[in-house]
């Protein structure tokens, strides 16, 4: 008889045994520590290469520095398609990316929960729902690592606002936590990923109160030893504080190095017997399973699960424009449409059109949020120039900005600068040690607002320019830093600051978006000095910051409205382009309020008022209050749509593609009826008192017991093109034990195009089951799928339901259990539009 051969798991795990019994203390230490900022260490006796690590959620970073990047739409337009398909080609996108970037590792997808409309990442994240969450998010993930590609996911767990996020405290019961924080990283685990970070903040889930990276209950405990997870625990940036308690509570691999709390301290804490070596062996192990799987580990005798011989996609250039540019306009919401606006009139018929293209945003678009998940783009394309393209021939465009969304006034043009020293074009650079005095200097004709070329006694950097104010009037001048600085403009001081920055100015973003102290001159010439501090934290490169601004004279605010309002008077249809900004929307810091910046509610009321034939598109990541959504006859939310902005927005007005999103997150009509209407923590606290009614569940609990209030728009909604009726909906296949029921849907397209419909199911418990179990959801969503038709067409989808979708988790037996009782499952068009269901019931 032959021995039986053992399994590829079953050999790899072996190797990795063997592997690690040939490593020394020293070599263990140094593997679960970062080499740098985006990369492990390698190991040339054992053949493992650096594992390299570049963020993000919108597109892969080159780490390395100065490459360009398919900039995608944020997360949150990816979760409007409620496609799994889309968002699978989506990881697929990603993984050649990261092959583009030699990049193994990228830190995405984040899927913590809008739990409020206020969070400063709101974009990055996918849904308000954990259900929709995990669908899209299993499917990328799936995808990305099938092509070779480690895909890490962010933040474990809780992790759903920015507000001292480095330091609150998440106070979150069990079940909530099971049921809805939890929710997704279970999926992800259970669908194979291969690596998950661990969140800054901290987490009291009633038993233990700890930060994330300590808590053994969570990362141990649930994460490894219940779910099976057999991959790689990352830290967020900088975000290790301790050696025993990381160690003891499941950290595996501290980034950045080589500096920060596990540097010797790991060696420190195994010589006096704190920590034992096993627990650095299950850290190595699962670090080196994780390089093997990406392909930079050869276990000799067994296959790489990121073997070469894997078939790998590759994507042109314009493929990888194809797919962003249907991706943002397949992610638009249409939230009403009543004058049949879309598509532009005339567009179909290619009759000339004279099209008012209005708002700061239509000029220059937001195209991503800010913070960690900035990238360089590729391209850029521009609302103006895809659709004066795209309109019939004969069609005039009028472009005006008409409003104004920015604080800080626009970056100097450095070309207007002469170097004070040497005359010479440009700006002055000289670098200042500690005691003042002058190490080396430079002249640079470009500057982007950032300077890095720095060393260990590098500790001011003196900027100097002469300023050409050539156009007559007020020229606005400064300014926007971090840390220590001395500005002065003609030798007056205008701005000061005496606070230190550390890597704290990083973890909250702040020199993404300084915000720049400015002083107004007159025609001229202006002598501009700034003395900036060089800032060096702790597991990141030193850096200077200065965004040097300026702004012309110009029109005031009143002449660009009325500018807008004369174009959109004169055109046959006017469309207007409202957002938010990078001084809004970003990683580090939560909104104060929900209104758009700057004058735009104004612009809109005044272009309805001219041109009733109004198109405006909401150019945001997270819900913004529409207060004139009632006399707009047509709104579409565009999303932060990344690079392909302007062709997108061209193919969903002149009708090439369906804007068929459908909403991830609930759009409210008034800030007072947000469910959780901030994240600010209170005496170190972040309190979930809503417990399992997070985003569209409140607002369902509230419209089923009060009447109201009801948002401007429900969690699910969107128009497309068409219109739909549900003809049918019945149960294919009864739940089992371990598996959900199986609805059939049938559907009829009601209208005259071609169209896409997201067949949404809702599962509501009777008033018995309630009545026994008063925190369960009223509405909850439980399944979904996408169908597309043909105008009159009859369709039917199969929709399975999750044996989850019916299980609640029992904080006394630990166990997942459904209540006996009678249910109803409810198909339709939103968590407010249902059509049609059917009751089933759960015996004892």
């Amino acid at each position: 008889m032959s021995t039986p051969t053992a399994s590829p798991t079953t050999a790899v795990e072996t190797a990795l045994d063997a592997l690690v019994a040939t490593l020394t203390r020293q070599e263990k230490a140094g593997l679960v520590v970062g080499a740098d900022l985006w990369s492990t260490r390698g190991l040339g006796r054992i053949g493992l290469d650096p594992v390299v690590m570049s963020d993000g959620p919108v597109g892969v970073r080159d780490p390395f520095g100065g490459g360009s990047s398919a900039m995608l739409p944020a997360p949150s337009a990816l979760a409007a398609t409620w496609d799994p398909a889309l968002a699978a080609r989506t990881g697929d996108l990603f993984a050649a990316e990261a092959r583009r970037h030699g990049v193994h590792l990228v830190l995405a997808p984040q899927v913590n929960l809008q739990r409020t409309p206020v969070g400063g990442r709101h974009f990055e994240c996918y849904s308000e729902d954990p259900h929709l969450t995990a669908e899209i998010a299993v499917a990328l993930v799936t995808a990305a690592q099938d092509a070779g590609t480690g895909m890490c996911v962010k933040h474990y767990v809780a992790n759903d606002s920015e507000t001292d996020r480095t330091r609150y405290l998440a106070r979150v019961d069990a079940r909530t936590l099971r049921e809805v924080y939890l929710a997704p990283f279970e999926r992800l685990v259970a669908a194979g990923a291969w690596s998950v970070m661990g969140a800054y903040s901290g987490i009291d889930d009633g038993q233990t109160a700890a930060p994330a990276l300590e808590h053994r209950a969570l990362l141990t405990g649930v994460l490894k030893e219940e779910w099976g997870f057999d991959g790689l625990v990352v830290s967020d940036w900088v975000a290790t504080q301790s050696v025993v308690p990381a160690v003891r509570g499941g950290l595996d691999l501290q980034m950045p190095g080589p500096d920060g709390a596990w540097g010797d301290g790991l060696l420190d804490a195994l010589d006096v017997g704190e920590i034992v070596d096993a627990d650095l062996d299950d850290k190595v192990r699962r670090l080196l399973r994780l390089a093997h799987r990406l392909g930079v580990l050869d276990l000799p005798g067994t296959p790489a699960d990121g073997d070469a011989a894997t078939p790998r996609t590759t994507w042109a250039p314009a493929a990888r424009e194809r797919h962003l540019r249907e991706l943002a306009a397949r992610s638009a919401v249409v939230l009403k449409d009543d004058a049949a606006l879309l598509p532009l009139p005339g567009t179909q018929e290619d009759a000339p059109l004279r099209v008012a293209l209005l708002g700061a945003s239509a000029v220059e678009p937001f195209f991503q949020g800010g913070g960690s998940s900035l990238v360089t783009p590729d391209r850029l394309s521009y609302p103006a120039d895809a659709l004066t393209e795209a309109l019939p021939v004969g069609s005039h465009l009028d472009v005006v900005g008409g409003s104004r969304a920015l604080r800080n006034p626009p970056a100097l043009d450095v070309a207007r600068c002469t170097d004070p020293v040497t005359g010479c074009p440009g700006v002055r650079v000289e670098i200042l040690d500690a005691a003042g005095r002058v190490r080396r200097a430079h002249t640079t004709a470009q500057w982007d607002g950032w300077y890095q070329d720095l060393g260990p006694d590098d500790a001011v950097l003196r900027l100097r320019a002469r300023v050409r104010l050539d156009e007559h009037g007020t020229h606005e001048l400064g300014v926007g830093t971090v840390g220590v600085h001395r500005v002065t403009v003609d030798g007056e001081v205008v701005a000061t600051g005496d606070v230190v920055a550390t890597e704290d100015v990083i973890l909250a973003s702040k020199h993404n978006h300084p915000v720049a102290t400015t002083v107004d001159v007159t025609t001229g010439e202006a002598e501009l000095v700034a003395d900036l501090q060089v800032v060096h934290p702790v597991g990141y490169d030193r850096f200077v910051r200065a965004q040097l601004v300026h702004r012309l004279p110009g029109a005031a605010p009143a002449e660009d409205l009325a500018a807008a309002e004369a174009a959109a008077r004169a055109a046959d249809v006017a469309v207007v382009v409202v957002g938010t900004t990078h001084e809004v929307e970003s990683e580090g810091f939560d909104r104060t309020d929900l209104h758009l910046p700057g004058n735009q509610d104004e612009l809109v009321r005044r272009v309805v008022a001219a041109n009733p034939r109004t198109v405006v598109v909401v150019n945001a990541g997270a819900p913004v209050l529409l207060p004139w959504l009632d006399d707009v006859p047509t709104v579409v939310w565009g999303w932060l749509p990344g690079q392909e902005a302007g062709g997108a927005l061209a193919d969903v007005l002149t009708g090439v593609t369906e804007p068929s999103g459908r909403l991830p997150w609930t759009l409210p009509a008034r800030a007072d009826d947000v469910p959780v209407p901030h994240a600010v923590p209170v005496d170190g606290v972040v309190d979930y008192v809503e417990g399992l009614d997070v985003g569209y569940r409140a607002w369902q609990r509230r419209i089923a017991a009060t009447g109201g209030p009801v948002p401007a728009a429900p969690f699910g909604h969107g128009l497309g093109w068409t219109t739909w009726r549900y003809d049918d909906v019945r149960v294919v296949r009864e739940a089992t034990s371990d598996a959900g029921p199986v609805l059939r849907v049938e559907l009829t397209n009601t209208g005259e195009r071609r169209g896409r419909e997201v067949v949404q199911v809702y599962l509501e418990p009777d008033d018995a089951v309630l009545a026994a179990d008063p925190q369960r959801p009223v509405s909850q969503l439980a399944a979904f799928a996408v169908v597309d038709a043909d105008p009159g067409s009859v369709v039917t989808v199969d929709v399975p339901v999750p044996a989850r979708a019916l299980q609640v988790w029992d904080v006394t037996t630990r166990r997942w259990s459904v209540p006996p009782g009678t249910y109803r499952l409810r198909a339709g068009r939103s968590a407010a539009d249902l059509r049609g269901g059917v009751e089933i019931t759960v015996e004892h």
